[in-house]
């Protein structure tokens, strides 16, 4: 299966403008079997299937992960 390096997560926010979070695929793959996807400091984290189904990934203790309405495919 091929996926997409990167994508780009929409988080609904209590401001004007959605929060826009882009994540890279790592090597590593989530208990899905589907890659993880991270942004760069390695905070925001998400293992994405082949159809765009998103799970959030805490990346430390006491942290709950909100789950973005969109995932949209970005190119290389």
């Amino acid at each position: 299966m091929d996926y997409p390096e990167r994508y780009e997560l929409v988080f609904q926010a209590p401001a004007v403008e959605d929060d826009v979070v882009i994540v890279r695929r790592t090597e590593r793959a989530g208990a899905g079997g589907y890659p993880v996807y991270e942004d760069e400091s390695g905070i925001v984290r998400a293992e994405i299937s082949d159809r765009g189904e998103v799970r959030m990934l805490a990346s430390g203790g006491h942290q709950a992960p909100r789950t973005p309405l969109l995932a949209r495919r970005l190119g290389a």
